[in-house]
């Protein structure tokens, strides 16, 4: 799919309030749905990569192998080449490109990866198709996507419920699907998988340093990130009503018993 370009815009951005949440991302706790199918000398593209603490921790688990990951903003990949120096990972490299036109030969790579990637994206399929493209025969394009229709939270504050309503303008308005998650099997089936396996995970946060930095990050990014930004752009909120959100993670994550689970569905797909 040379040329092709995606139409759709990351609904969360690339503000610090953003990557501070991102950077807690690890395979381990995003990812271990794929792990048992890694093997040591793998070839890995990670599409959307980000901040890239999944693709470096990936990159431990190919240690014959090789990880690309690869972001349509490059701003914010020598933070993720940074994270490789620092844990001193030499299999990996970075670089910007786009999912729904990927620079890679048919056959290129063992495992093709993107984790909250297809539901920012307005055409799921295709990126799933070109995926499954440069995936080689008997290769794997494994997804993750979040759902934000299901997240559960207590105590149950009316602000949050018109947080999850906000979210779910925006995300549309930026030509997304926020409830990706109940899709990707469809999608995937719609890509031409026919050999798939299919799981839910939850993040959950309830411990107290936990909930004082989800509070946090969304407290500021309710403001300052691009959901904010769009949001009063396309006049989907007033600065009020950001403030207003703002407040309520503020008043959740000062509860006792504060407690989100933020689930995900995940394929593994086999070409």
């Amino acid at each position: 799919m040379a040329g092709a370009s995606e139409k759709a815009t990351y609904t969360h951005g690339h503000h610090a309030s953003v990557l501070r949440s991102h950077s807690t991302r690890t395979a381990l706790n995003s990812a271990s749905f794929l792990l048992p199918y890694l093997k040591p000398d793998m070839k890995i593209l990670d599409i959307g990569c980000g901040p890239g603490t999944i693709t470096v921790d990936l990159a431990t688990y190919v240690p014959q192998g090789h990880v690309t990951g690869l972001e349509r903003v490059g701003d914010v990949l020598p933070q993720a080449q940074a994270l490789a120096e620092e844990r001193g990972i030499k299999n990996i490299n970075f670089v910007v490109g786009d999912g729904n036109g990927l620079a890679y030969p048919d056959g290129s790579f063992d495992v093709v990866f993107c984790h909250q990637v297809l539901q920012h994206v307005a055409d799921p399929v295709g990126m799933l198709t070109e995926m499954k493209r440069v995936a080689k025969k008997g290769g794997i394009v494994a997804a993750r996507e979040a759902d934000y229709s299901v997240f559960m939270w207590f105590p149950e504050i009316e602000g949050l419920r018109d947080w999850q309503s906000l979210y779910d303008k925006v995300a549309r308005h930026n030509g997304g699907e926020p409830n990706a998650g109940r899709f990707l099997h469809s999608w995937a089936r719609k890509a031409g998988f026919e050999d798939k396996r299919h799981s839910v995970s939850s993040w959950c946060f309830g411990q107290k340093d936990e909930v004082k930095w989800w509070s946090e990050t969304w407290q500021e990014r309710a403001l300052k990130s691009s959901f904010a930004t769009t949001a009063l752009a396309a006049e989907l909120a007033t600065s009020e009503e950001l403030e207003g959100i703002s407040k309520s993670w503020k008043q959740w994550g000062e509860d006792v018993d504060a407690l989100i689970s933020i689930p995900s569905a995940e394929i593994v797909c086999f070409k």
